[in-house]
């Protein structure tokens, strides 16, 4: 279909002329991690299908469904659904310490019927749209500097400490970085920039000692030195790093990881599956997979700078920004270069709520590219509609 052909609005509105201008090379590496997930969780569980790699293969086959279905719908309606999708997780997230399930300490989950969700991993989508659509009508000057940059910090703010309260650190973490990084992409000035680093970095040893509970407190002294207390805090630390070590150059084989198939590593389907892959695959497999997802977030970049919106520009990058701190955060993790703060591996780890909102997130980028050419000319900037 011709460039000419696909900017006549009669034309590209039409679903047969949608479904070919989604990036299939995306789909196509979104489905090859996936699949590694999927042997992963297989061998994890000792060559079974059961319990973990069926019920991962069977949700990714169904949001890979919803990745297409929210990529043909106009990034005119995500522009308009921004504001509202950022205000239900609001009130999502306030109403967890309210009425929220308890689990292992924290209250992170609400239970709606038969169906439990997790307001924060809605947020996570619901700020990059409610940033996209603020920065949208944004001046490039005000965009660097003035006090209307006060509104996105407040809309990362309020989320944050929100979840850090629940708690929930690395969720906490992933969105305040998400929502910096959108502020950086729109413009922000270095000089802030540097002004908020330096203020953070004097403000960490007094959140570290006084805001933080202590086990959260705990696991900054434990990735310091993780064997001072090796079997006790320091445990899921240590035993990464024999994983991975234990891997070598080639790794020893699929089911031959000898710490994931006799248990010695924890959590290996989900926080550490990285560990797991490292241990089969070695250093060669672990170039691989790495070089995938960079590939991954290239192309979802790629889609972001093509957009001629400036709320579309900011929507895909700030996905991408999501997907890109989550595999650094939990490789940084495994390899012991950052806390173990709970960020799973993306479209690998075993869990189906970061599974919906990673796929989300793609169907947006999707829409993006396939949406490419239509104008938003409202929203200047402003909370309302």
């Amino acid at each position: 279909m011709t460039s000419s052909a696909l900017t006549r609005p009669g034309q590209r509105d039409r679903l047969i002329m949608k479904v070919p201008e989604i990036d299939w090379r995306l789909a196509f590496m979104i489905t090859c991690i996936a699949g590694v997930g999927a042997m992963m969780l297989f061998s994890a569980a000792g060559q079974s299908w059961t319990p973990w790699a069926a019920a991962h293969t069977i949700r990714f086959a169904l949001c890979f469904l919803l990745m297409l279905v929210l990529s043909l719908i106009d990034i005119r309606v995500w522009f308009v659904l921004s504001y509202p999708v950022y205000g239900v997780a609001l009130l999502l997230l306030v109403a967890v310490p309210l009425i929220g399930h308890q689990s292992l300490g924290a209250k992170r989950w609400l239970q709606l019927g038969p169906i439990s969700i997790q307001p924060s991993e809605i947020m996570k989508i619901g700020l990059v749209l409610a940033l996209a659509r603020f920065y949208h009508g944004l001046g490039a000057k005000d965009a660097q500097l003035s006090w209307k940059l006060l509104i996105p910090v407040a809309l990362i703010g309020a989320p944050t400490l929100l979840v850090a309260k629940q708690p929930d650190l690395g969720t906490a973490i992933l969105i305040a970085l998400t929502g910096a990084t959108i502020m950086i992409l729109a413009g922000l000035t270095w000089r802030l920039l540097a002004a908020g680093f330096v203020a953070g970095a004097i403000a960490a040893p007094a959140f570290i000692m006084f805001v933080m509970k202590d086990y959260q407190r705990d696991r900054i002294l434990t990735f310091l030195h993780p064997e001072q207390d090796p079997s006790g805090a320091g445990y899921h630390i240590l035993q990464a790093k024999i994983a991975l070590g234990s891997g070598g150059l080639l790794g020893k084989g699929i089911g031959l990881g000898t710490q994931s198939q006799l248990n010695y590593l924890p959590e290996k389907q989900t926080d550490f599956i990285f560990a797991t892959f490292a241990e089969e695959f070695g250093f060669v497999g672990c170039f691989f997979l790495l070089a995938f997802y960079a590939a991954t977030i290239m192309v979802a970049l790629r889609i972001a700078s093509i957009s001629h919106s400036h709320f579309g520009r900011l929507a895909a990058a700030g996905v991408t920004a999501t997907f890109a701190l989550y595999v650094l955060i939990n490789a940084a993790m495994v390899v012991g270069l950052a806390p173990v703060v709970g960020i799973p591996m993306p479209l690998m780890s075993y869990g189906g709520t970061v599974m919906v909102t990673v796929m989300v997130g793609f169907g947006l980028v999707e829409a993006v590219r396939v949406h490419r050419y239509s104008e938003i000319t409202s929203g200047r900037g402003s909370l309302l509609f």
